[in-house]
């Protein structure tokens, strides 16, 4: 997978609504979820007196971005760590500050375009779906090891899928045969599993089940549950942050996070609302924008997103 194939989702949006905090001179941005360096390269290019630091937990995804981002020299500085480890980053760089803050939380194009790391249900690859395949337990082990109970849980609350009984009846029926290795074989019994009218709706019948062991093997939703506040309070006042989500479930909790900074703490009823309880953040989007017609038919992998962006307005109190 070449970097300059991928094309960055909701790109010149993303660049706009971060543009008045990265204008400044001096300005730090931090891209938590680097990829394929696609967003990050734009970042550059757009503010030349911007510096960069740039994380991701997939060594494959910075070696690549590292050869985009080599003519930008000492501007970007990339590091091995996944997002809610922000914090210690920029502690061990002496960057007690950021103006600028993107996540974009898709599964990037080289995760799902390589054959051997198992993503992707289209293709019959191993179980693996870890970003980071050097710590962690695979989709595999996942599958062949969770009780019934926490598999369908899984599929429930990370997948939303409605079949998950069913589909865990039959994986659990199947494992005792033979353990799951390869994704062709899990795709095949969840066709197999699912009743007719299931799936003629929603595209693939196995993408759900993909996505809930993907956000599982990865610690997704944990790790965005700490890397969202992480960030907001990384920001300088004036600081922007902008996430991109690809489902419901990161959506909620990044909208969850902001309304809350954009509300008043101030107990009801007060004549003058004090300091300390005015909201930290201004919410740059109503609800969450959504990429346009021609971007989704430019770039399929654009269409389930959804950006939503805040601005830091004040310190917080005590």
């Amino acid at each position: 997978m070449s970097a300059s194939r991928h094309v960055p989702v909701m790109l010149q949006r993303c660049l706009d609504m971060l543009a008045p905090a990265l204008e400044r001179p001096g300005a730090v941005v931090v891209d938590c979820t680097l990829g394929l360096g696609g967003h990050s390269e734009a970042l550059l290019g757009r503010f030349p007196e911007a510096r960069l630091v740039a994380l991701d937990r997939d060594k494959e995804a910075l070696r690549l971005s590292g050869e985009r981002l080599a003519p930008f020299g000492d501007r970007a500085t990339l590091v091995h760590a996944v997002h809610d480890e922000l914090p210690d980053v920029l502690g061990r760089l002496g960057v007690p500050r950021v103006q600028g803050i993107l996540f974009d939380l898709g599964v990037s194009s080289m995760q799902l375009d390589e054959a051997d790391r198992g993503f992707a249900y289209a293709q019959d690859a191993p179980l693996d779906m870890r970003m980071d395949q050097t710590t962690g337990v695979s989709a595999a082990e996942v599958l062949n090891t969770y009780p019934p109970g926490e598999l369908v849980r899984i599929l429930r609350a990370y997948g939303e899928e409605k079949q998950a009984k069913r589909i865990v009846a039959a994986i659990v029926r199947e494992r005792e045969k033979e353990p799951f290795t390869t994704s062709a074989r899990l795709v095949e019994l969840i066709r197999d599993a699912l009743p007719q009218a299931a799936k003629r709706t929603g595209g693939n019948p196995a993408k759900r089940t993909f996505q809930a062991l993907r956000i599982e093997v990865n610690g997704e939703l944990s790790v965005l549950e700490r890397a969202i506040p992480a960030a907001v309070k990384s920001l300088d006042v004036g600081g922007r942050i902008a996430v991109l989500s690809y489902h419901s479930l990161e959506d909620r909790l990044v909208k969850q996070v902001f309304a809350a900074g954009a509300a008043t703490t101030a107990p009801p009823g007060l004549p003058v609302v004090p300091e300390q309880y005015q909201p930290r953040l201004k919410l740059l989007t109503r609800g969450a924008e959504l990429p346009t017609e021609e971007e989704i038919a430019e770039n399929r992998r654009a269409a389930p997103a959804r950006l939503r962006g805040a601005e830091r307005i004040r310190e917080d109190v005590g």
